[in-house]
């Protein structure tokens, strides 16, 4: 049985197996979280992306899938990158932003992760409304996805993402 955990803060200070990036389909870096693991990553992620890209993803990460990385500098063993869906008020995405967290338990599974510290995927930029992010998170790692996971962290930035989390966590 896997565990659901609420953190409010720093996705890239969790001390956990993976940590699951909310990455752009070029797997070369951006803003908010995937920029933010870069960064504390350091450039070993990125020579993994780059290796990447120059053999299976050459057009990028489709939406919806996961590949693992290292995680170089952060205090974990792999990066699990996943590309969310840039949400639309007139297309229901919803199944490709519930595909990013299963994919990601499942490169999880294969790798023999543990513990696993997930953000609030396509929330930020992509534009997606926190409660219904927080609500397919919720609900797909909750009864969607088996996995031999043991603790899924959904590590949230602020407040408001935190309250939206435990309204469907718990």
């Amino acid at each position: 049985m896997t565990t659901i955990t609420l953190v409010q803060g720093d996705i890239t200070r969790q001390s956990v197996d993976a940590i699951v990036n909310a990455a752009n389909s070029s797997l070369l870096g951006g803003g908010g979280v995937d920029g933010a693991i870069h960064r504390r990553g350091g450039p070993a992620i990125l020579d993994d992306c780059r290796r990447l890209r120059a053999s299976h993803y050459g057009k990028g990460l489709p939406t919806g899938q996961a590949v693992a990385t290292t995680a170089g500098e952060l205090d974990a063993q792999w990066v699990i990158h996943t590309v969310g869906p840039v949400w639309s008020a007139t297309d229901d995405r919803s199944g490709q932003l519930a595909s990013c967290y299963r994919e990601s338990l499942r490169i999880a599974d294969e790798l023999g992760a543990r513990t696993v510290a997930f953000p609030a995927i396509s929330t930020g930029i992509y534009g997606w409304p926190i409660d219904d992010g927080a609500r397919i998170a919720a609900e797909t790692v909750r009864a969607a996805t088996p996995t031999a996971v043991e603790e899924v962290r959904f590590v949230l930035f602020d407040e408001r993402a935190y309250e939206a989390f435990a309204r469907h966590v718990h």
